[in-house]
């Protein structure tokens, strides 16, 4: 069984996707990118970014720490340490990860990231 998530305190999809779909207990979290501050650097962006997830994740019954792995994509390599700083401190328990660079993103966004989160796993 899916469910097709979608909570207004978070970016609405600019596109014919969904925020994130529920499936058997794996919630499938579209890449977010900075809504509000794209004028913002790497850090404000960052730091939006993060905020979207957790409303995703709080609108599906989850929490940050259900997140098992990640995928972010930095239109700057150079900006890798400073996102690291501030996703760091929203994902302490370490998920797995991918950091892909890329030409560009949405909206001139500097980052985007979407994360797999699973509500009953095992530790």
């Amino acid at each position: 069984m899916k469910k097709i998530i979608f909570t207004g305190d978070a970016p609405a999809p600019i596109g014919p996707y969904s925020q994130a779909v529920l499936a058997n207990g794996v919630l499938y979290c579209s890449g977010q990118i900075a809504a509000n501050c794209l004028d913002g650097g790497i850090a404000a962006q960052t730091e939006n970014v993060c905020g979207n997830i957790s409303a995703i994740l709080s609108a599906a019954g989850m929490q940050m720490s259900d997140v098992v792995k990640s995928a972010c994509f930095l239109a700057d390599m150079d900006s890798f340490a400073e996102f690291n700083e501030i996703y760091g401190k929203h994902f302490p328990h370490k998920p797995a990860r991918s950091t892909i660079a890329v030409k560009a993103l949405p909206k001139g966004a500097l980052v985007e990231v979407e994360v797999i989160a699973v509500k009953d796993r095992t530790d």
